[in-house]
């Protein structure tokens, strides 16, 4: 079984990937998160703010992939913050709900930083 790459931390600050249509936005996040877990390429954490957190919240599409990354070892950290201001901390499914402070540490000691 791999182990989550230390080096690596991941930012999701959208509800989805890339410009593109909601639809499509979602099939991309979908398909990167499933891929990940497929082919345990594991970071060390996901950080989720902004519009992020939307993806681990009830109805998300992505929620078993988030799962098993989480129970390979992989850090889910949702912004407080942002959970609070779009009225979602009630219906956090996955990951650990954090504030800044663990997102900039996540970052501190990241060698390489990933903006989704």
């Amino acid at each position: 079984m791999s182990v989550p790459d230390s080096e690596t931390v991941i930012l999701i600050t959208r509800n989805g990937m890339g410009d593109a249509e909601p639809e499509l936005q979602q099939k991309l996040i979908g398909n990167y998160f499933k891929l990940l877990d497929q082919n345990d390429v594991l970071p060390a954490a996901i950080c989720f703010y902004a519009r992020g957190v939307f993806l681990a919240v009830e109805g998300s599409p992505v929620l078993d992939s988030l799962r098993s990354l989480e129970a390979k070892g992989v850090r889910l950290i949702l912004c407080s913050t942002c959970l609070n201001y779009y009225n979602l901390t009630e219906q956090v499914q996955v990951g650990i709900i954090g504030g800044m402070t663990d997102i900039i540490e996540a970052q501190r000691r990241a060698g390489k930083v990933i903006t989704i």
